[in-house]
């Protein structure tokens, strides 16, 4: 349930709403937004009398939320959640593009790859240091010197960077070097992980599971965001069905279901949907046409001797071209890029 209250109510007001539920043993989430200001009730309220709280001062109505994602609900926050990684505002008229390659491979390669998305409008560096990879014998990136090397090419450019965390005591070296975490599709329902990034208030990109539904992928986020860390972006990296002519579907479909039903931003990975460098450009102005708030997409200076996912990477000269595509579709629709 949420609580919606009066345009112009006090602080007052507020705290004596969020105060009533505390003493019924409730949690309270406030959005103090352009549109309403909103408390979200957290627990079980099966005990609490709606019709109290709606003769409250200030109280507008009571309105209930059918589904388990409380604080990643449209309803808490009707205009959407902005999320800020340093200079870089998700949710916002601006498409973000988040660039770099698979796996830092080594010093060389890294900065190579930042010099030339950086040159082409990339506002984020991208660079796996820990890989979880379906086959044991597959190369399991460079660990934490992969944290080290993409921090010092990202500085060398003036980027922020992200990486994935994969286990939760690797979160404070993830920290120390990047300034948002990706939680990948293996990882999407690791609660213990989303707890402590939770916990940590470091953003973070959640992609969706290789097999989850959209109610999954948020009540995963609702993880995160009750855990008091509200700086979370949903990636639509593909899903898994029959078809075999692309690695994932795409799900092109999630992104305006998402804002529809949740107030947080979301990107699309169009790399790891396509498994083809052919397919990378076309499905990422499909998901800027859907609505979504970014991109992030593979990019390495030589793809012919990548270490992971050789066939998707863009090269160089590809991302500057794939650049000026999808800025097309994102003028057309009212973004920035």
């Amino acid at each position: 349930m949420i609580i919606l209250m009066k345009t112009g109510c006090t602080k007052k007001q507020v705290d004596h709403v969020i105060a009533y539920l505390h003493e019924k043993g409730l949690g309270a989430n406030l959005s103090v937004g352009k549109e309403a200001t909103v408390i979200g009730v957290l627990g079980d309220k099966t005990g609490l009398n709606k019709e109290h709280i709606e003769v409250m001062d200030g109280v507008e109505k009571c309105v209930p939320i059918m589904h388990d994602y409380k604080l990643a609900s449209r309803e808490m926050v009707p205009e959407g959640r902005k999320v800020k990684v340093r200079d870089v505002v998700f949710g916002g008229p601006e498409l973000v593009m988040i660039a770099g390659p698979c796996a830092v491979e080594s010093e060389e390669q890294i900065t190579q790859a930042a010099l030339g998305v950086k040159a082409a409008g990339a506002k984020m560096l991208r660079g796996g240091a820990y890989k979880p990879r379906t086959s044991p014998y597959a190369f399991q990136g460079l660990e934490d010197e992969g944290y080290r090397l993409l921090r010092h090419a990202a500085d060398a450019v003036g980027l922020p960077c992200i990486s994935e965390v994969v286990d939760p005591q690797d979160l404070d070296v993830a920290a120390k070097y990047c300034d948002m975490v990706q939680v990948g599709a293996r990882n999407m329902q690791n609660f213990r992980l989303l707890r402590e990034i939770g916990r940590s208030g470091m953003p973070v990109l959640l992609k969706n599971g290789i097999s989850s539904t959209v109610e999954e992928w948020l009540d995963a986020a609702e993880y995160i965001l009750s855990e008091g860390n509200p700086n979370v972006v949903l990636c639509e990296r593909g899903i898994r069905t029959f078809e075999t002519a692309t690695r994932n579907t795409l799900d092109v479909s999630a992104v305006p279901v998402v804002k529809e039903r949740s107030s947080l931003p979301i990107i699309v990975d169009p790399s790891h949907a396509a498994g083809k460098r052919s397919l990378v450009t076309p499905l990422a102005m499909a998901g800027v046409a859907a609505g979504a708030d970014g991109i992030i997409v593979e990019v390495h200076p030589n793809p012919k001797t990548a270490m992971s996912d050789a066939a998707q990477q863009l090269t160089l000269p590809d991302f500057q071209q794939f650049t000026q595509e999808v800025r097309k579709v994102a003028e057309a629709v009212g973004r920035i890029l």
